[in-house]
């Protein structure tokens, strides 16, 4: 057979293809296209894209051991198949249930009534970021430490739990005590819920990305993981530098006055506002390692 001929053949196949192409065929391609884009996204400079990488892998290991018939190769691998479903929801765990977690806080569920309604908060809410921000330009003075954590749609009973209920209306003075260097509940974070403060001196986990500053302590740590594990906006007062950062899905933002913090926290917590991509001065905090890359 001739290149001409592998070429008309190519042709005629690929013109089959497409008359049986229908509106479902379109539908299901799109699908599946957004369900694949999806987990790239959700995975993308996470721990589990070296996992995927690693799987990857096995997977190019395992068709060479059946190309090249390495039977022993092959039946060890066809074990660790086995039981790759059950080793993948336990390695993706945090990933499936931040997938889950975002489902749950689509616009779909919204529509359905299953999450009530933003806007009827936002005065509340208004009330809570106000008194935040006081607080936390008093702190940049006078170099305090602080960990405040905003509840959104995800909810925090597991961070509750591990602190004490204070269930009161926000105010400076009241953010101030708790946060006191002698006061029993400073070294926690506190939770606001909906403009309310729900929780003080709650326990937060640990992010465990590497690639953080190994500059940055405990307290922005721990804001970070925060941010990871939930949808949770986190405002940390720097007790060395007095510095207000943000941390959000992961990231941390730095340097900001009592304007940019407003504006931020208002971008992102209300139901009027739509937050921006990056709110300005926003930066990814790397790895010294990673920057010494970059240079």
């Amino acid at each position: 057979m001739t290149e001409l001929e592998v070429i008309v053949n190519l042709w005629n196949q690929f013109l089959g293809l497409m008359s049986s192409f229908t509106l479902l065929s379109a539908l299901d391609v799109l699908l599946v296209s957004f369900i694949i884009y999806s987990f790239i996204k959700l995975i993308r400079e996470t721990r589990a894209e070296q996992l995927v990488k690693g799987i990857l892998i096995l997977v190019v290991v395992w068709a060479l051991s059946n190309l090249l018939g390495l039977q022993m190769m092959k039946n060890v691998m066809s074990y660790v198949f086995n039981f790759s479903v059950i080793a993948l929801l336990i390695v993706f765990q945090p990933e499936v249930r931040r997938a889950l977690e975002q489902m749950g806080r689509s616009g779909i569920s919204k529509g359905l009534g299953l999450v009530q309604k933003e806007e009827e908060m936002d005065q509340q809410r208004k009330k809570g970021i106000q008194a935040v921000v006081e607080a936390a330009v008093s702190f940049q003075r006078s170099k305090t430490g602080a960990l405040i954590v905003f509840e959104r749609e995800t909810k925090l009973g597991d961070i509750v739990n591990t602190g004490t209920i204070v269930a009161a209306e926000p105010s400076a003075p009241l953010i101030g005590n708790i946060f006191f260097n002698k006061a029993p509940l400073h070294d926690g974070a506190m939770i606001i819920r909906d403009g309310m403060i729900y929780a003080a001196g709650c326990i937060l986990p640990l992010t465990k990305s590497d690639r953080v500053s190994i500059e940055l302590g405990t307290r922005h740590r721990a804001g970070i993981g925060m941010s990871e594990n939930s949808d949770a906006v986190v405002v940390i007062v720097s007790e060395e530098t007095g510095q207000i950062s943000i941390a959000v899905g992961g990231e941390l933002s730095r340097n900001y006055t009592r304007e940019t913090l407003e504006k931020a926290l208002e971008q992102y917590l209300l139901a009027g506002e739509k937050p921006e991509r990056r709110i300005p001065s926003i930066w990814r905090i790397k790895s010294n390692e990673e920057k010494q890359r970059n240079k």
